[in-house]
C-alpha cells in the first residue's frame, strides 16, 4: 500500500509504474511469506490458500494498472 501511494505522489506515470511494480513484487512477497506461515502453523491451510489467491488477483490487478499506464505514457509521446 506505500508504494502505491508514493509512486502516485510522484510526477509521472512512469514514476507511477515503477512503484506499482514495486507493490507487485510485495505482494509475491506476502504469498511467499503465507507458505512459511503455514508450515509453521501459524494459519491453517485453508486460511493460507484463501490469502494466497487474493494476493494473487490483487498482484494481476496492480500489473494490469501498471501495464496500463506504460501503455497510455507511450502513446502521450
Amino acid at each position: 500500500m506505500n508504494n502505491v501511494a508514493e509512486g502516485f505522489e510522484r510526477r509521472t506515470r512512469k514514476d507511477f509504474a515503477h512503484f506499482l511494480d514495486l507493490s507487485k513484487g510485495s505482494a509475491g512477497e506476502v504469498r511467499s511469506m503465507l507458505y512459511l506461515a503455514e508450515d509453521r502453523n501459524y494459519v491453517s491451510p485453508e486460511v493460507a490458500v484463501t490469502l494466497r489467491s487474493r494476493y494473487e488477483q490483487l498482484s494481476s490487478s496492480i500489473g494490469a494498472l501498471a501495464s496500463r499506464l506504460r501503455t497510455r505514457d507511450s502513446r502521450d509521446t
